[in-house]
């Protein structure tokens, strides 16, 4: 395990780790709690130096991050130098349940015979299949709806930074209002649910406590 986001730190324990047979960079492409976006560059260049694979989960990446939504390595041009991707069906592909791995052949056909998930989960029900295949039909035909989502992710990011809130991580739809208050958090989140006109707003804080900070955030 290494530090959040510490390419120093990565490199320290891949060279820890030398006398490994196989060595595997494991990371989120995108981190669901601020919305970060994982340094892939620097990660594959290490791993290409050490001789390591590199394994992303993009379930918050997917659909939302590159040109044509397929993902944190689009976004960054790294897609060529990432060996197994794993996502889900169940965000932006709409589906609502079910996930995928994509990677070597024969790593693909280990999973098929010796992933207890994959073999002891019932097959995905035929409309999610159908819904998350149209999705992905969708992004791969035309860049539209990345680019719609991109742009109103940043009209939320600048208004709510105009209006005097803090917004943490980068440029991915997650939005974590940094509010640094608990009670205030889950305030809002109330108020948010009350007051939405067309819709309800579903937004429910997150927020943690250790010896030296607290942070409430309203991930929206």
């Amino acid at each position: 395990r290494y530090k959040h986001m510490d390419l120093n730190d990565l490199e320290e324990k891949l060279k820890e780790s030398q006398s490994s047979r196989l060595r595997l960079v494991v990371t989120d492409g995108v981190f669901s709690m601020d919305g970060d976006v994982a340094p892939l560059q620097g990660i594959c260049d290490l791993a290409e130096q050490y001789g390591a694979l590199v394994f992303i989960d993009e379930c918050h990446a997917t659909g939302f991050l590159g040109p044509r939504g397929r993902g944190t390595d689009e976004l960054l041009g790294v897609m060529d130098r990432v060996h197994i991707v794993n996502s889900t069906l169940g965000k932006a592909l709409g589906g609502a349940a079910g996930g995928y791995t994509v990677g070597p052949k024969a790593l693909i056909e280990l999973l098929r015979q010796r992933s207890r998930p994959y073999l002891f989960s019932n097959s995905l029900p035929p409309p999610v299949v159908g819904c998350a295949t149209h999705a992905v039909e969708l992004l791969l035909a035309s860049n539209e709806i990345a680019q719609s989502m991109a742009a109103k992710t940043m009209r939320f990011r600048n208004n709510m930074t105009q209006a005097g809130f803090t917004i943490s991580g980068t440029a991915h739809p997650i939005c974590p209002v940094m509010l640094g208050d608990a009670r205030l958090a889950s305030l809002m989140a109330d108020d948010m649910l009350k007051l939405g006109k067309n819709s309800d707003i579903y937004s429910p804080s997150n927020f943690f406590s250790t010896k030296q900070i607290m942070q409430a955030r309203q991930p929206v």
